[in-house]
């Protein structure tokens, strides 16, 4: 990755404003943006509740803005920026877009696949392996999902339907 820290941080608000979007649907706030030689290619923010699709996490939709933006499957020479580290799905499609730099905010110690839990981005058992920096505005990121999470609990909310994790 050869962006200085100003503009991971820059790129890192960018997708803190897709969480926020994420937030005010009463989504949990997760946003992420690909970027390919300092341009943003893709956007993203979590829309399952909004689109009632299960995959809808941010990196997810902002990998398929970008393939339409490349008018590839193939993402190389990008990095995406996302507000929490990555679970095993979207770890998963980032390897299969080959996108090569993965830079996250906050870690997800419940359902990380970026070193917390897992560490799928850099197994060096499969053929698509992705450089990993982590930290870049992690109080801001961990914040907004801290929040979302103070707010549901002070509020009695569950995120369970009908006996089923959601």
């Amino acid at each position: 990755m050869d962006y200085t820290v100003e503009e991971k941080e820059a790129f890192m608000r960018e997708a803190l404003k897709e969480a926020e979007i994420a937030l005010e649907h009463d989504e949990i706030p997760i946003g992420c943006v690909i970027v390919k030689d300092g341009e943003i290619i893709g956007r993203g923010h979590n829309a399952r509740e909004e689109l009632q699709r299960a995959v809808m996490h941010a990196e997810i939709m902002a990998i398929e803005n970008a393939n339409v933006s490349e008018e590839s499957w193939r993402l190389l020479d990008c990095t995406l920026f996302v507000t929490i580290e990555p679970c095993v799905m979207c770890s998963g499609a980032i390897g299969l877009a080959r996108i090569p730099n993965v830079v996250y905010g906050a870690k997800n110690q419940k359902f990380g696949a970026a070193g917390s839990l897992y560490d799928i981005l850099t197994d060096e058992r499969l053929n698509h392996r992705v450089e990993v920096e982590t930290g870049i505005l992690e109080d801001d990121c961990a914040a907004i999902m801290q929040d979302f999470f103070r707010n549901r609990r002070k509020n009695n909310f569950s995120l369970k339907t009908e006996g089923n994790v959601v």
